[in-house]
């Protein structure tokens, strides 16, 4: 930001996060800056003949760009009382009241610029601008307030989940031009942030076709083969297509040393770190590899030795997710550490005829993924057997060929992958100079007077 200047004169703002301010800048608390501060109603449920109201939730919220989300559809029956208190007018922010989780904290804020009336749930609020205040600006400010915690000191815990009181963190100190300055500055941080998005967009949609580009990589080398030239065969299964000649089509279970597991149906108790084992689900399994960062948490070590009598992870393992969302996803465990799984895993160990890491590619095959989604069921949510999983058919070369085709993947694969992480390594830093830039401009630390 070396390119914007500095105001001519700054004061000190008596504010700790903020500093010093530029000298005509009026220091005030962020409650003066708006004109109404009201929570939202859920309502009843939608009677879906024209009568019902536009419901705005938390779900909504485009965390990134602080707007709502131009598709949002959920409509409930709201009184004509709660309507007029609550109405959400084009321009009004929203500020989420309860929610949040561990990585992130309560208290976002969006800006609605659409054009149909509507209101906001229960775990939001409407604010309105006052009129000391334009509404694109004081979004920006109250963007840069959540992206450095301010709102941390607001939060009140209650049962796992967060509740920002709102009193509080409208308390907070804070520092406004003019309106024709804020207008100004708004305007500024719109073209600039719209500069840097086009950037983010554009670097997303190249990770997304290295991603297209691995994923047909895998899936040809392992139900194609790497020769070419090679003779095919009918596969006989419609989701397979045709395969090289000399391989066989057997069930996944006869390519396996023990039938497919999985870990414990039931919640552990949750055991210190220092004292525990470390103990993964779902969330821990993407892209072919177990994030041991984003583990369920710790299991004590008796609950560890308990469940190990069912299962014990072992350095070759895939697993597999079987239930929920990400059904399909599969990772593979890669060294001798500790842990143990959940039941939403699928444990898989390959036989002396197949090659482990074969085995977790041909799994990750889009033919494959094609074979489970078909065979999923749905409860409460999408799922599939054990049963099921192992009958499924897998094409599948002579060991060596298997070996060959594993360590062309792992070459390849690991050069996209390579190029995959320095694009989203950018993307994290044009993400962190927006929210800096935004930062200063709001806080006063750049001047964007006469900035086109």
């Amino acid at each position: 930001m070396s390119q914007y200047r500095a105001y001519p004169a700054y004061k000190d703002s008596g504010i700790e996060w903020i500093g010093q301010v530029p000298e005509h800048w009026q220091v005030k608390r962020l409650k003066h800056l708006i004109s109404q501060c009201q929570n939202g109603v859920w309502g009843d449920d939608p009677l879906e003949d024209g009568s019902d109201t536009l419901c705005i939730r938390v779900a909504d919220f485009d965390r990134d760009n602080n707007v709502v989300i131009y598709n949002p559809s959920t409509y409930r029956q709201i009184t004509k009382e709660h309507q007029d208190s609550r109405l959400v007018s084009k321009g009004d922010i929203l500020l989420e009241k309860s929610g949040g989780g561990a990585q992130t904290l309560v208290g976002a804020n969006v800006r609605y610029l659409g054009e149909e009336p509507a209101v906001c749930s229960n775990f939001v609020a409407v604010i309105k601008p006052s009129k000391m205040a334009e509404s694109a600006w004081l979004n920006y400010l109250m963007a840069s307030m959540y992206a450095l915690k301010i709102n941390l000191r607001s939060i009140k815990q209650s049962t796992g989940i967060q509740n920002l009181d709102s009193e509080q963190y409208l308390d907070e100190g804070v520092a406004a031009p003019s309106l024709d300055e804020q207008a100004t500055i708004a305007a500024a941080l719109d073209r600039e942030t719209a500069r840097i998005d086009a950037l983010v967009e554009k670097k997303t949609r190249f990770i997304e076709l290295l991603k297209e580009k691995r994923q047909a990589l895998i899936t040809h080398a392992v139900t194609k083969g790497l020769d070419p030239n090679v003779n095919m065969k009918d596969s006989g299964v419609e989701w397979i297509g045709q395969v090289p000649e000399h391989w066989a089509i057997p069930a996944l279970k006869f390519l396996l040393s023990t039938p497919i597991t999985d870990g414990p149906h039931e919640t552990p108790v949750p055991a210190e770190p220092q004292d525990g084992i470390v103990f993964i689900s779902a969330e821990a399994v993407s892209s072919g590899r177990i994030n041991f960062s984003k583990a369920w948490g710790y299991i004590s070590r008796a609950d560890h030795k308990r469940y190990s009598r069912k299962y014990k992870p072992q350095q070759g393992d895939i697993y597999m997710v079987k239930s929920g969302a990400t059904t399909g996803i599969t990772a593979m465990v890669e060294d001798n550490r500790e842990f143990n799984i959940w039941s939403p895993l699928a444990a898989i160990r390959a036989n002396s005829e197949t090659a482990p890491k074969f085995l977790l590619y041909a799994l990750r095959s889009t033919e494959f993924q094609a074979g489970v989604a078909l065979n999923w069921s749905y409860g409460t949510q999408q799922n599939i057997g054990m049963n099921v999983l192992e009958n499924l058919p897998l094409p599948i070369p002579p060991y060596k060929e298997q070996a060959t085709i594993a360590a062309t993947l792992e070459r390849e694969t690991a050069r996209i992958d390579a190029l995959i992480g320095k694009a989203e390594q950018s993307i994290t830093l044009l993400k962190e100079r927006r929210s800096a830039f935004i930062t200063a401009a709001v806080t006063g630390q750049i001047d964007l007077r006469g900035k086109q």
